[in-house]
């Protein structure tokens, strides 16, 4: 953490007693370990899902412990969204204060469709979701667009995905490409023998990001037995 000194110094003069400085910062630099584990971007260049993949591994009592403390240093550095964000999820409101997920931040997809879906005002994942959840919607908005009928099939399965707690543009995008479209798909998975087929399938075809860590994963599957099915 390059900012150590000065976070240290900023939680002094907030009060904090030296053994409390001490505990806080170290639960920055064990979320800087959990990104440097997952191959992400560093402690001051990551987006909101990042942070949320962390949260998902976290026991209860951690989670508000160390959201607490993430809520606190994204603060000292001014980044709003990321500080919004943990402490969203320090006080279990993260369906509260949910940002909208925009189709184009979604792993290899061609701006020309974006353009042509926010055209007919369709740029996130709750747009694709609402306009695409059954096969004559989604032959309707192809027509209206001109976006193929499969690239609009592709787009609103990663919405689907999408909702999933932790899941976002790479991770929504992995498990597409790993064969598992559907909330439904996921969460009749073993995650041990998932992890495995993800791993072998990042090595194999040489994917553009990690496979999901185990406690990850564990938490994936089971947010995805609890999901409604929203697409046919």
């Amino acid at each position: 953490m390059q900012q150590e000194q000065a976070f240290r110094h900023h939680l002094r003069r907030a009060g904090k007693k030296p053994h409390v400085v001490d505990a806080l910062v170290e639960h920055v630099h064990l979320f800087e370990d959990h990104l440097n584990a997952a191959g992400e971007a560093s402690l001051d260049d990551i987006q909101t899902e990042a942070l949320a993949a962390h949260a998902a591994q976290l026991s209860a009592s951690e989670r508000k412990k160390r959201m607490r403390t993430l809520g606190l240093y994204y603060h000292f550095t001014g980044d709003d969204d990321l500080a919004d964000t943990a402490i969203a999820f320090r006080r279990g409101e993260v369906g509260k204060t949910r940002r909208p997920f925009k189709l184009a931040r979604f792993q290899n997809v061609d701006p020309d469709v974006i353009a042509g879906l926010e055209a007919a005002g369709v740029a996130t994942v709750e747009d694709m979701l609402a306009s695409g959840k059954t096969p004559a919607d989604r032959a309707a908005l192809a027509s209206r667009t001109g976006v193929a009928p499969e690239m609009v099939l592709e787009l609103v399965k990663l919405s689907d995905l999408a909702r999933l707690f932790a899941v976002k543009g790479v991770r929504a995008r992995l498990y597409y490409e790993a064969g598992l479209e559907t909330p439904a798909q996921l969460a009749e998975q073993d995650p041990d023998e998932l992890r495995e087929e993800l791993l072998a399938f990042v090595e194999r075809t040489g994917f553009n990001g990690m496979a999901p860590l185990p406690r990850e994963l564990d938490g994936t599957i089971a947010n995805a037995k609890t999901l409604p099915q929203v697409v046919t």
